[in-house]
């Protein structure tokens, strides 16, 4: 699992779409999210050793950087989340996620499915 902050930077990071830990934080702050540039660097890193972006070094003025882009873990997750779903709950808990599923909103459900790729 991913905490509120290390969201937030996945957010940003999918925005910059590929970028330095500088252009993540930039991207935070416009969305009014105010966080140390170390602070994002920090998570950057701890969310890669997670898999959840992925990062290359490039050169730059006075040496080197990570450039980090996200990984598309969504559908992995969700994946995983619907096998828990009908490992634990068997077909009444599909039925009841599908009842739930029909209650969104359908701007949200098109962003569900841009998300999804389905």
């Amino acid at each position: 699992m991913i905490g509120s902050l290390e969201a937030e930077v996945v957010v940003a990071l999918r925005e910059v779409g590929e970028g330095p830990a500088r252009d993540v934080r930039e991207q935070l702050a416009a969305a009014g999210i105010q966080v140390a540039y170390t602070t994002v660097a920090t998570i950057l890193t701890r969310l890669h050793e997670k898999g959840i972006v992925r990062r290359r070094r490039e050169k730059c003025q006075g040496g080197e950087r990570f450039v980090y882009r996200p990984v598309d873990f969504e559908r992995r997750y969700l994946r995983n989340l619907l096998r828990g779903v009908v490992t634990m709950f068997g077909p009444a808990g599909v039925v009841h996620l599908n009842e739930e599923l029909a209650k969104i909103q359908p701007a949200e459900a098109r962003e569900l499915r841009r998300r999804l790729k389905i």
